[in-house]
């Protein structure tokens, strides 16, 4: 760790007779120990949890049983299909909101007017409760009234009672959340391309797709990246919007942890469940890095 400066002499901290450590030690130590307590002293309490039979409904001990929680869990077909669901979540909902929020970069991406207001109402799902809009666009989804069959002029179609139709319906919704989030961090990449590159690219005549393939996408494509990374994480933890929207129909990884540690009480198995789904994070998280890192060499 690099030396702080030294302290300017007519300050207050150094007319108190504060030291660098002293400084130091006043902003960091009271953050590392808040981590230490509501962070790390958790994730290693669950993992002794993990590896015992217990059950804190009940007044009994806890059983040391290595890893067959973590063997059960693997072996068992209900944990594999809410991973499927999970992943297929995954899949539609983070694609979604790359190419949506991308594309509304895009067009943001010029001058014209109201831009700032525009922006800005663009933003507003992304501000709202994931409860509130959960309830908001299940009432949308109504088959007897709700406006989306209307509109569409479907009839009484079932969104959120089939689980195909559930997880689209409840991807749509995480969509429509959160591309804003995608959209100003390719707006942020888009602001940042010179336009010199876009004048020389036109002074050679190149087309519009050559422009997009070769000076657009290259240069923004750290910041998409990084959207992807952080909207994966977030959606392989999707909890919220399924449980309100559809819990039987799109039982996602994260609903299936919930069941078993309060609706079941199987604390044991659903420590190991967590480390499981931590590890997969980890490792999926690991490979977008990789990219990134990558895409930044160039």
């Amino acid at each position: 760790m690099a030396v702080l400066a030294t302290l300017d002499s007519g300050s207050r901290a150094a007319a108190r007779g504060w030291s660098d450590l002293a400084i130091r030690n006043a902003f960091i130590l009271p953050t590392i120990a808040f981590l230490i307590v509501f962070n790390i002293f958790p994730l290693i309490y669950s993992l002794g949890f993990s590896f015992t039979e217990y059950r804190v409904s009940l007044q009994k001990p806890a059983e040391f049983v290595g890893l067959q929680n973590y063997a059960d869990l693997l072996s068992d077909p209900a944990i594999w299909r809410s991973f499927t669901t999970t992943a297929q979540y995954v899949i539609v909902s983070v694609g979604g909101q790359m190419i949506v929020g991308f594309g509304l970069a895009l067009l943001l991406n010029r001058p014209f007017k109201f831009k700032g207001l525009v922006t800005t109402l663009l933003m507003l799902p992304m501000m709202l409760s994931p409860a509130v809009v959960g309830l908001f666009w299940k009432l949308l989804y109504d088959p007897s009234w709700g406006p989306i069959n209307y509109a569409l002029g479907i009839g009484k179609f079932e969104w959120l009672s089939n689980r195909v139709n559930a997880l689209f319906a409840v991807a749509i919704t995480d969509i429509w959340m959160w591309s804003p989030f995608v959209m100003l961090l390719s707006l942020a990449g888009l602001s940042a391309i010179p336009k010199s590159l876009y004048e020389a690219a036109a002074i050679d005549r190149a087309s519009w797709w050559y422009t997009f393939r070769r000076i657009t996408l290259p240069l923004v494509s750290p910041l998409l990246l990084i959207a992807l990374i952080f909207r994966t994480m977030e959606a392989f933890k999707a909890f919220d919007l399924p449980f309100i929207m559809s819990t039987a129909s799109v039982e996602t990884i994260a609903i299936k942890l919930y069941q078993m540690a309060f609706q079941g009480w199987d604390t044991g198995r659903a420590s190991a469940l967590a480390y499981i789904v931590l590890i997969v994070v980890v490792c999926i998280t690991n490979i977008y890095v990789k990219y990134l890192n990558r895409a930044k060499e160039r």
